[in-house]
């Protein structure tokens, strides 16, 4: 892997992480037009590896919030409980689910990893996001989570393992079936984010430079998409107040159609 295609899957994965496109999809795509070794230990690791620059973009983005919850949870484990402490359980119980299936479905999910997966679960879960925004409530703040729609919303975000349903666009769309309003759904997406990427980034960080990426393109790759994923933080949150996310599903469904064009014309040729 040279500096360039590194550079352009940073960028790939930086803008895509957060808005619910896919960034699975979107990197598996990117790597077939680069002419990369999908599926490969190595660039899986790669890949990995880089969503921690995504992460950590949401990490300071959200840093005040985070410390906050940190100082809230530990004073709860003092006696001292109240609301914060609360929603950082919540978002502690609602990463326990994807962290049980993805490592024990790690296997299974790289056998998944294939363009026409990712052309049918842009499709199949976008009229998941117009029926959310058609029956969403938005009456309830964040704070108002209950450990009930934690364990739901991060088992909804167990199904993004499947390239094309896009990890924020199943976190937010249940959120908003659970009566979230649009900004808490998302802000809650982020953080659920959090934990599930760095976890699956660790664990992958041993494959990383497997390959012919060198540490220094592995590092320039995560620098890229942390840059590019703040702005792309900073400009969903500011979309969500004012428009719906379902404002996604044309290029979702476009985009999963070429897709699936592609490659049924590529194995009939």
């Amino acid at each position: 892997m040279n500096i360039l295609q590194a550079v352009v899957l940073g960028i790939v994965e930086g803008v895509t992480e957060f808005l619910p496109v896919s960034s699975t999809g979107h990197l598996l795509v990117a790597e077939r037009l680069l002419g990369l070794d999908v599926g490969s230990d190595a660039l899986t690791g790669f890949t990995a590896v880089v969503q921690i620059g995504a992460i950590l973009a949401a990490v300071a983005y959200f840093f005040r919030d985070i410390v906050g919850l940190v100082a809230s949870f530990f004073r709860g484990l003092a006696g001292r409980r109240d609301a914060d402490f609360r929603f950082a359980v919540a978002v502690l119980l609602g990463s326990i689910p994807i962290a049980i299936v993805g490592f024990v479905l790690r296997d299974v999910v790289k056998e998944l990893q294939a363009l026409l997966v990712v052309g049918i679960g842009l499709i199949a879960w976008s009229p998941v996001m117009v029926l959310a925004e058609r029956r969403a409530a938005q009456d309830r703040a964040e704070r108002s989570l209950t450990y009930k729609d934690a364990l739901v919303i991060g088992g909804a975000q167990c199904l993004a393992l499947m390239p094309g349903v896009s990890r924020s666009g199943a976190t937010i769309s249940t959120g908003l079936l659970r009566g979230l309003d649009r900004v808490s759904a998302t802000r809650l997406s982020f953080l659920l984010g959090i934990p599930a990427l760095v976890g699956a980034g660790l664990y992958e960080l041993k494959d990383a430079t497997k390959g012919d990426a060198s540490t220094a393109v592995v590092l320039l790759a995560t620098v890229v998409a942390f840059i590019v994923a703040y702005a792309s933080i900073a400009f969903l949150l500011k979309f969500v107040s004012s428009h719906k996310i379902s404002a996604f599903v044309p290029y979702r469904v476009a985009l999963g159609v070429v897709i699936i064009a592609a490659v049924l014309i590529a194995r009939a040729t």
